[in-house]
């Protein structure tokens, strides 16, 4: 392991906008913040928005100077990455942003029912092939879950550069009859000067550097739809 990683995770320890529940990771067991973020991290009641996956929280602190009336949480597992995203807020004074270290398939027990106002899903790992389609954030086991903790009606965005994981999530929400609120395969074409949808990651430069078209997809989970492909949803693996 290099000496830059564990120097990171060693400061990560110091950061006072990052939580690291090490092995309370488990189905069925509730973290004490669960229900608690707005009063016991950021001290108001404005509304939570969550990113998955977050990586190296470009979009989570991009979202965060731009709307400060809104709090925001981005979630990785990855801690050597989710370092610059906390470390970035820190230097910037974004006082309405936190991240929580874990992996996603934990995420119902930090998460109390309607307690997120939305989701976004920036460049996640599309998991190509059909055997892998559980694995997706935006698979019907994922999105069950999310239904769980996002308000009713809440928001869930997708931005991808994988065709194939667009697709599948259109065909999904088209299925299980969610309102799609936009809809594009080429969003820069579409959308050039919209303000939120043009924070750009690093791995989206790289993508838009090979020519590749950015899709994007938003939608209503209404949490009274179970949502379902036809098949049985599995828990990923």
């Amino acid at each position: 392991m290099g000496k830059n990683k564990l120097s990171r995770w060693a400061e990560m320890e110091t950061f006072r906008n990052v939580i690291q529940p090490g092995n309370i990771e488990n189905f069925g067991v509730s973290h004490p913040l669960k229900g608690n973020w707005k009063k016991e991290v950021f001290c108001n009641s404005n509304p939570l928005v969550l990113e998955l996956a977050c990586g190296k929280g470009e979009y989570t602190t991009g979202l965060a100077s731009r709307f400060p009336a809104y709090n925001f949480i981005g979630i990785d597992i990855k801690g050597a990455r989710m370092w610059r995203g906390a470390k970035t807020a820190i230097e910037s004074n974004l006082v309405n942003v936190a991240f929580l270290r874990t992996r996603i398939e934990f995420i119902n027990s930090f998460f109390a029912e309607d307690e997120v106002d939305e989701i976004w899903i920036i460049f996640p790992d599309p998991h190509p092939g059909k055997t892998n389609s559980s694995k997706r954030l935006t698979s019907p086991w994922f999105l069950n879950n999310y239904r769980n903790f996002l308000k009713n009606n809440g928001i869930i965005h997708l931005k991808t550069d994988n065709s194939e994981l667009f697709d599948y999530t259109e065909a999904l929400v088209t299925r299980s009859d969610l309102e799609i609120i936009r809809r594009t395969r080429d969003l820069y074409s579409d959308n050039p000067e919209d303000e939120i949808l043009s924070i750009r990651t690093h791995y989206e430069k790289s993508f838009l550097k090979k020519g590749l078209k950015i899709n994007y997809i938003s939608f209503r989970l209404n949490k009274e739809k179970v949502i379902s492909d036809g098949t049985p949803a599995k828990q990923p693996q």
